[in-house]
């Protein structure tokens, strides 16, 4: 888990649930600050449900994109801001342990050999979603798609793009975070609302 470096406190003298309301006016810097409020504690929180650094790691980033998407409809005279955001990452913890759980509880029939997954056709839509997060890639914004090529394709870390850019971790998280959620919407195909490329980024 990467270290969580305070960012330039922008929003500091503003309440959490005034952050969130920036949030849902799309500002990602909004983001990126209640991240650095909260992000330790969910991560702590995910670790406890799921006991795995990588699946702790995934549940605090969809817990966030979930914020991101959702931040309209919180509701501040039902709830603190904070306990919103962790129900988020605590629900979608819950949800990671029940699909490892349904992965492990599938093993393959006694005696019966997995079928070949290398084909002619693997391979040629492999090469189709390629181009497809290639194409959608090139849509994003230059500061989004920089950080997502760096770490996907670059292999760098949050910590380490954070350094590389000069930018808080905070920051690179927000533009990771808003950056994964349009390209979800360019890549969802009709009537599906998930795309088949759905990576998780290393945060050490």
């Amino acid at each position: 888990m990467s270290e969580y470096r305070p960012m330039a406190r922008t929003f500091a003298h503003l309440s959490d649930e005034a952050i969130v309301a920036l949030v849902a006016r799309s500002d990602e810097e909004a983001l990126a600050e209640l991240y650095d409020r909260f992000g330790r504690v969910a991560y702590g929180l995910a670790l406890r449900v799921l006991r795995d650094d990588k699946l702790a790691e995934d549940a605090v980033q969809e817990g966030f994109l979930t914020a991101w998407r959702n931040a309209d409809r919180f509701m501040p005279e039902r709830a603190k801001a904070s306990t919103w955001i962790l129900t988020l990452v605590h629900r979608r913890a819950v949800d990671l342990v029940r699909r490892e759980d349904r992965r492990r509880a599938e093993p393959l029939a006694e005696g019966v050999e997995p079928a070949p997954t290398a084909s002619v056709e693997d391979d040629a839509w492999l090469r189709f979603e390629r181009e497809r997060v290639q194409a959608a890639l090139r849509q994003l914004p230059d500061q989004q798609r920089e950080a997502l090529e760096l770490a996907y394709y670059g292999g760098f870390s949050q910590s380490e793009l954070a350094e590389r850019l000069g930018q808080p971790v905070g920051t690179i998280k927000s533009r990771m975070f808003t950056g994964l959620a349009r390209l979800r919407e360019l890549l969802a195909e009709p009537g599906n609302g998930e795309t088949a490329w759905k990576p998780t980024p290393s945060t050490t």
